[in-house]
């Protein structure tokens, strides 16, 4: 089993001066190693439709991969001994994560997503640092943590490392409130637990939205609570502050953190959100079956802002981690058809987005468009056609139900 805690540091004015300046480091360092990259790309293509029958043939170089550049970080501690203050797998992490972000926007990832063009970090853009070697029992010793080349750090425990974990790697990340270290941690004797088959008994249809965050095939709805719309307007009066502070001034600093400190608690609510609306639903230990959304495409419409504000690629990717670790599932189905066929007998019925109300002519049935398209999604999840839904309690023929609302915290 792997898991990770994340405890607030307590600093001295030392360690933060160490710090600040390992992580500008590292930035320096990342923006030279995609430079390179960057370099050979440009130098060894070619177009496909448009190649030149004259053309300046530079000297060829190998392409810098993970191994090369990390050969050469001798060369950098020789001309930069600045860089000799960091430890050598904090300095390599910064390489791998240059090849990670170069990889998955030429090739992509496992499943073949490719990435956005990387950029450069800008000042302050570089915001945390890897230690990746293993943090041994004795140099944990309660509420101090050391760390290699840094020494001990003192640290908020809030919850204790449970016992059998070994911390794998630790990370230390700068925030606008403060420092905090992630610790990675795992224990092989906890067995992975195989999830049961999905059937109609022990799986949860939801339907996610924004009139409410989601709707379950029981018609039990959990409230949107907009977290950004209902500080959008300290929002304003912030972001118009630092815009009349003088760049560069010690006021303008104040400011943007200011700011920072406001989109950080609007963060974290909605992050707190996630997590309690998700251990509500596996709370009753059945499976969760959810739309396959096109969260990008949708943000590029009207409705990008209240998309961004519910937030629901961060509360499926939560739900995905917590489902597994109950041993349950989170199925992903096609969302095609969903809300616009009927639940209790499959026919089509077009809805238009300002229509919430299913009324189906052939059966009857009139139901809330969102609870209708959470129920076509569990039987989509299970494998099922939507006629079964004909059989189920809720299903019934000219029947309309209140919604519930989830009690969430």
């Amino acid at each position: 089993m792997r898991t990770a805690y994340q405890y607030r540091l307590r600093l001295t004015t030392a360690q933060q001066a160490t710090i600040d300046q390992w992580l500008e480091l590292a930035r320096r360092q990342y923006n030279y190693r995609l430079a390179e990259r960057f370099n050979w790309y440009e130098q060894n293509r070619c177009d496909i439709n448009a190649c030149p029958l004259i053309c300046y043939l530079p000297e060829l170089k190998d392409r810098p991969d993970f191994y090369s550049q990390k050969r050469d970080l001798v060369n950098s501690k020789k001309r930069f001994p600045e860089y000799k203050e960091l430890p050598s797998h904090t300095l390599q992490d910064v390489i791998a994560r240059v090849e990670k972000t170069f990889d998955r926007w030429l090739s992509g990832d496992s499943n073949g997503k490719r990435s956005g063009k990387p950029r450069f970090k800008g000042q302050g853009r570089y915001r945390s640092i890897a230690f990746p070697d293993p943090v041994k029992p004795e140099h944990i010793n309660g509420r101090f943590i050391q760390l290699p080349k840094i020494g001990k750090l003192k640290l908020i425990l809030h919850r204790p490392i449970p016992d059998g974990f070994k911390v794998k790697t630790a990370a230390i990340t700068k925030k606008v409130n403060g420092y905090y270290v992630t610790l990675s941690l795992q224990d092989s004797s906890v067995p992975v637990m195989t999830p049961d088959v999905p059937d109609l008994d022990n799986t949860i249809g939801i339907d996610m939205g924004l009139k409410s965050f989601l709707t379950d095939d029981s018609g039990v709805e959990v409230a949107i609570p907009q977290h950004y719309r209902k500080a959008e307007k300290r929002l304003k009066r912030l972001q118009r502050s630092l815009s009349r502070k003088k760049k560069g001034s010690l006021r303008r600093k104040k400011a943007i953190k200011r700011v920072g400190k406001a989109h950080l608690k609007v963060s974290n609510t909605r992050k707190d959100f996630h997590y309690k609306t998700a251990k509500k639903l596996l709370s009753h230990g059945k499976h969760i079956a959810h739309e396959k959304l096109n969260i990008r495409g949708i943000a590029r419409t009207r409705m990008a802002k209240s998309t961004h504000d519910a937030g629901w690629g961060q509360f499926l990717q939560i739900l995905s981690i917590k489902a597994e670790r109950a041993g349950l599932l989170a199925i992903a189905v096609n969302p095609n058809g969903t809300s616009q066929n009927c639940s209790g007998c499959g026919t089509k019925v077009p809805k238009e987005l300002k229509d919430r109300l299913h009324a189906c002519p052939e059966c009857g049935l009139t139901l809330d468009r969102d609870h209708n398209a959470a129920i076509n999604i569990k039987y989509l999840a299970v494998g099922h056609s939507v006629g079964k839904a004909q059989a189920t309690s809720y299903a019934i023929a000219g029947v309309t139900e209140k919604p519930a609302l989830y009690p969430i915290g």
